[in-house]
């Protein structure tokens, strides 16, 4: 999703061409046109799931919403794109890029309870 406003930032990095470090300027425009195929992908990776996701389940998550965790989280208007995209309400997750490790910690510490769930390779995708 392009921006309101343009932003710029000075990165500083190593120049792979002569192994020195180096200053550039940077747009929001060129990190939108880098990041176009990877989130189209992300993008089609959803739909794809929607596509086979139990009826139940989809209706849920029509109703109640995507909500997104992790890294991915924290690319700019990614929730907006993924709404605009799906046609589906989407959210950031409170803290994302906890998620993932406060969701291990409460699997593991419901273990039993879960067993049967995560030990069934028909689950797997």
């Amino acid at each position: 999703m392009p921006l309101v406003t343009e932003i710029t930032k000075e990165i500083r990095g190593r120049d792979i061409d002569v192994g020195l470090p180096r200053n550039v300027e940077i747009s929001s425009k060129q990190i939108q046109e880098a990041m176009e195929k990877p989130v189209n992908e992300i993008i089609e990776a959803i739909i794809n799931t929607l596509s086979v996701t139990p009826p139940e389940l989809a209706s849920d998550i029509m109703q109640n919403g995507i909500y997104i965790s992790g890294g991915g989280a924290l690319i700019r208007n990614i929730d907006n794109l993924i709404s605009k995209k799906t046609g589906i309400k989407t959210f950031i997750a409170d803290s994302p890029l906890d998620c993932v490790a406060i969701g291990t910690g409460k699997t593991l510490e419901n273990f039993e309870k879960m067993k049967k769930i995560l030990l069934n390779r028909k689950n797997i995708l």
